[in-house]
């Protein structure tokens, strides 16, 4: 049996420590040494893996999007699937309902509120938006007869209403519970995909 490695299940353990200091304390209240103590390593390797409190966020930011991507590979990756359904299964997945969403859902907000101060953040928050955009716009684009430029408008037609209802769930809105979400959230599908 392979012996892990152990440079690498540190990394994760920061980064997974830094994932939760986000969610709960935003940028702004994160500290190294809360970080190191949530992976139980010192401030030191927490330094040893990341330069600087910069660094860190910046991989934590990447780590979570990829995380993200990861939840839905296999529903992006079934091609198989009917088109409706896929996304529906895809709202379904981005939808706060569970503490690991929601938890990833307050990490991306954290993220638009830097990415705004920081150039190199939002630098790192473009390209994996456009990552998500490429995935959401490849299932758009099975649709019999697609036009690239229509299932590309279609693909930030969701993905702007997933991240707005998002945002209105998370704050407890007395208009917007989870079940709501997904029937407008479902609603706009179906109009933007019509009969197909």
């Amino acid at each position: 049996m392979a012996r892990p490695n152990v440079e690498a299940v540190r990394k994760e353990q920061i980064l997974r420590s830094a994932l939760q200091q986000l969610s709960e304390r935003g940028v702004v209240g994160l500290r190294v040494s809360d970080v190191a103590k949530g992976a139980g390593v010192s401030g030191g390797i927490v330094h040893y893996y990341f330069d600087t409190k910069l660094d860190l966020i910046r991989a934590a930011f990447e780590e979570n999007a990829s995380q993200s991507l990861e939840r839905r590979a296999a529903i992006f990756a079934d091609e198989s699937a009917d088109v409706r359904t896929t996304l529906y299964d895809l709202i379904d997945t981005y939808l706060p309902a569970d503490e690991t969403t929601r938890e990833s859902w307050r990490v991306w907000i954290e993220w638009w509120a830097a990415a705004q101060r920081d150039e190199a953040l939002a630098d790192v928050h473009n390209r994996a938006y456009e990552v998500w955009a490429q995935r959401m716009q490849a299932v758009f684009d099975r649709v019999d007869g697609a036009d690239p430029e229509t299932s590309r408008t279609n693909a930030h037609t969701l993905m702007a209403l997933l991240d707005g209802l998002t945002i209105q769930a998370l704050m407890g809105s007395s208009v917007m519970s989870i079940d709501h979400m997904r029937q407008l959230c479902r609603h706009t599908v179906d109009l933007l995909l019509g009969d197909c």
